[in-house]
């Protein structure tokens, strides 16, 4: 994977596909993999770029003086797009990726000319109740370190305030087990998830959705009724607040949208930006949804 030097460290990222450029935006201990089934097809059509950001499944730690909170990742995507000169961006964030994408548009980013945003952490639910407890042990000195260890093994990841309702279909252990190493075998890596979650602020999120009735460029929300830690509710609020925005409610899936129905985001997603890539119609044109797999 390539590399950019950034003022807080270097960010490794996947960079594939020509065009309009889309930049991806993970959330909490999870990783840019978390978007390729999604970017393996868009990238016919569009650039794509899935960068590991620092929030615990990142591979190269941050500098020991980085600012590592949300609002600090938020500012590193704005300079990684600045550093690798992307304009006319399709931001696609989803979860705790999708509060620091608010962060930095309610700051003002002018490469930003698109938003895709998926179940993610917004308003008053940041973090959602089910993670709390780990904004409160990550205040512990080496409280968050010990707390995770029970994930070293397997089964443990299938847990409520793991990755057990973040995808409606049971993650692959190899790929949860991937997203966790880092955290449990760096110990810079655990230095910036700590910085990171102990800084979660749900004033920053909510005075971010003050702010974003200012932002007037198209958003699309692909949202999951059954999301467990992300309500629909939030869509619709959002939907009051984006001056110019859809919703596409996304059937038969958890907050992972790009896992578990990979292919309606991808024909929301190219539909949106004007290239349909699977026919055209789009989850919200004419045709039954797909059924249900349990």
């Amino acid at each position: 994977m390539p590399e950019v030097t950034l003022a807080s460290g270097r960010i490794r990222y996947r960079d594939r596909g020509s065009g309009s450029p889309i930049v991806f935006v993970h959330g909490l201990f999870v990783n840019g993999s978390l978007w390729h089934k999604v970017s393996d097809s868009l990238e016919a059509n569009f650039r794509c770029v899935c960068p590991d950001w620092p929030m615990g499944a990142h591979t190269l730690p941050m500098t020991a003086e980085a600012d590592v909170s949300p609002l600090g990742v938020a500012r590193m995507i704005g300079e990684f797009l600045e550093v690798l000169d992307l304009r006319d961006v399709t931001l696609v964030a989803n979860d705790t990726g999708g509060a620091v994408t608010q962060l930095l548009l309610a700051e003002g980013c002018d490469r930003v000319s698109r938003l895709v945003m998926t179940p993610s952490d917004s308003f008053e639910n940041f973090p959602p109740r089910g993670f709390r407890p780990l904004q409160y042990i990550a205040r512990v000195p080496g409280g968050l370190t010990v707390g995770l260890q029970v994930l070293r093994a397997r089964p443990f990841h299938r847990l409520p305030m793991a990755f057990g309702w973040l995808a409606k279909d049971p993650l692959p252990a190899e790929t949860t087990s991937a997203w966790l190493r880092p955290f449990l075998s760096t110990r810079g890596i655990r230095r910036d998830a700590r910085r990171f979650v102990r800084a979660f602020d749900n004033i920053d999120t909510l005075a971010a959705a003050d702010r974003l009735s200012a932002f007037d460029k198209p958003v699309l929300l692909l949202w999951a009724p059954e999301d467990r830690f992300f309500p629909i509710s939030h869509a619709h609020r959002w939907m009051e607040i984006f001056p110019d925005a859809r919703l596409v409610e996304v059937p038969d899936s958890y907050t992972f949208v790009a896992l578990d129905q990979p292919e309606l985001v991808v024909d929301e997603i190219a539909r949106f930006l004007g290239s349909p890539i699977h026919g055209g119609q789009g989850r919200s044109g004419v045709g039954p949804p797909p059924p249900p797999r349990r």
